[in-house]
């Protein structure tokens, strides 16, 4: 991580505590930091389609938010379980968290573990740790529910994942995308793909209208532990032929790839070869975007603020450079950005005078 922005402190005023709407007009009710190099402007969500051109994707996360966090209890103790993502052999990996002792609902972490404990559900059901997702962490831990119907579970007992430096709990479509589409088998995000948050239908008309293309794909997000800023778990994802067909062809043409979201771009570079060419994809994805792995077909990013500890930050210096990201992140504090998935964004683009002075 680049050592200007570890030095870098977001004070606490700074974390968006409700959604943007409960705090202005609407979704887009937010403002747009925009980085080009070293180049930063300031604008509001709703100017977007001006800045981009015809001809131009944007990458989209189709998965929808799950209410993934259940409360429960571990022999006396009460607990909530957080489910992250769902296995291919029906197993789910969770992470136990603990009641905050400040209340209002939120929570605190809590070593995962040990094997054979058994978590008491609501409805009777019951959750059986097995065994660690990484050898190496005690956080996420694989676990069988004796329930078949985990997301009909979570959709009769869950809620929205949140931390502590909201508010209070908002109802599950303040977690929801207008992108969000409900998954075959009921799977999507343990947390909101929350770079797509301030889309509104009337944003996305505008930007078709003005010639902007959109290419849809799902990652579904585990948990990101916003405490401990862990590179992310693999996930699994689709990349489906007709998007990576659009991505291609609008590359070929000089159109810029934005994606939308740090999730976006983990999926269409998991479906990117070494020579830049997207092809239909899925599975799961176990890749982590660095500056010297670097990016091979996204050109741009639409993101949310991230804490200066967070890993995303080196997909965001492989893809804008770092004294572009040092920059954005310093003129983002000095005005006063909001953080967090309710906060403000960022867009990312590619620095055209260098770009030109290259040819």
């Amino acid at each position: 991580m680049p050592r200007a922005l570890r030095a870098l402190r977001v004070p606490e005023e700074l974390s968006a505590r409700v959604p943007a709407e409960q705090r202005g007009s609407g979704r887009d009710d937010v403002r747009l930091l925009v980085s080009r190099g070293t180049d930063v402007t300031h604008h509001t969500f709703p100017e977007l389609p001006g800045l981009l051109r015809a001809g131009d994707v944007l990458v989209v996360n189709t998965s929808a938010t799950l209410p993934a966090a259940v409360n429960g209890r571990l022999g006396g103790a009460r607990v909530v379980t957080h489910f992250s993502t769902r296995g291919d052999d029906g197993r789910w990996a969770v992470e136990l968290r603990t009641p905050s002792p400040a209340g209002a609902g939120t929570t605190v972490p809590r070593a995962g573990g040990p094997a054979g404990a058994v978590v008491r559900l609501p409805g009777g059901e019951r959750l059986v740790l097995e065994e660690p997702l990484d050898p190496e962490g005690v956080r996420l831990w694989w676990a069988r529910v004796s329930c078949p119907d985990v997301p009909g579970l979570l959709r009769r007992y869950g809620r929205p994942i949140r931390y502590g430096y909201t508010e209070r709990d908002q109802p599950l479509s303040a977690y929801q995308t207008v992108f969000a589409l409900p998954s075959p088998d009921g799977s999507g995000s343990a947390e909101m793909p929350s770079a797509g948050r301030p889309f509104t239908a009337g944003t996305v008309r505008e930007l078709v209208r003005r010639g902007v293309r959109f290419a849809p794909l799902a990652l579904h997000t585990g948990v990101a532990s916003a405490e401990a800023h862990e590179p992310p778990y693999p996930e699994r994802f689709e990349v489906p032929e007709t998007t990576a067909r659009l991505v291609n062809a609008a590359a070929a043409v000089g159109g810029k790839i934005i994606a939308v979201g740090t999730t976006a771009v983990r999926a269409l570079e998991s479906a990117a070869g070494s020579d830049g060419v997207v092809r239909a994809a899925s599975g799961w994805t176990d890749l982590v975007i660095t500056p010297r792995r670097g990016v091979r077909a996204v050109d741009g990013l639409l993101t949310g603020l991230h804490e200066p500890e967070a890993s995303h930050l080196l997909m965001l210096e492989a893809i804008a450079g770092r004294a572009a990201l040092e920059r954005g992140y310093q003129e983002a504090l000095e005005h006063l950005y909001l953080w967090h998935e309710f906060g403000d964004v960022h867009l990312v683009l590619p620095d055209e005078t260098a770009h030109s002075s290259h040819c």
